[in-house]
């Protein structure tokens, strides 16, 4: 069952930061004219991604609840012991980041919807980059963790 929903909650981040990888790259690299796979790529709308990012963090912070007490109880002791300090400061500050981003999400949502203000251009840069430094941070953090502990150990 763990393994099933950490392959679940690894999909998911990996689909999250596809997602908020583009839409954050696309806004702050405009399309220009041409016809490459770089202007394909920076030409995206990117307002059409709010939604599905905002249900995709919840549901991988969902996912991220659920595996935390087996974290707890069977990958955090081992790091203990084994003094590893930076890798338990790591995923503590991955857990106060994803909850500074789930509360994030009510601005996010607010500043993106239709039909989006000129005037707050920046402020969605801004909130955008900032999910998205969040994500990166949590993904590599897991995959760190996950490499120290071992899958399925």
């Amino acid at each position: 069952m763990i393994t099933t929903l950490l392959i679940i909650h690894g999909l998911l981040a990996v689909t999250l930061l596809g997602a908020l990888t583009h839409q954050t790259l696309a806004l702050w690299w405009p399309a220009r004219a041409g016809h490459s796979v770089a202007t394909s790529f920076r030409g995206v709308r990117s307002q059409i991604y709010t939604n599905t990012i905002i249900v995709l963090f919840v549901l991988t912070a969902i996912c991220g609840s659920i595996l935390y007490p087996t974290y707890r109880i069977a990958v955090r002791p081992i790091l203990e012991q084994l003094r590893m300090n930076a890798a338990n400061g790591i995923f503590e500050f991955k857990e106060h980041l994803v909850a500074i981003g789930l509360g994030l999400l009510p601005a996010y949502w607010y500043y993106w919807r239709q039909p989006l203000s000129p005037e707050y251009a920046f402020v969605r840069r801004m909130l955008t980059s900032l999910l998205a430094f969040i994500v990166w941070w949590g993904f590599l953090t897991g995959h760190i963790l996950n490499n120290i502990r071992g899958f399925g150990l």
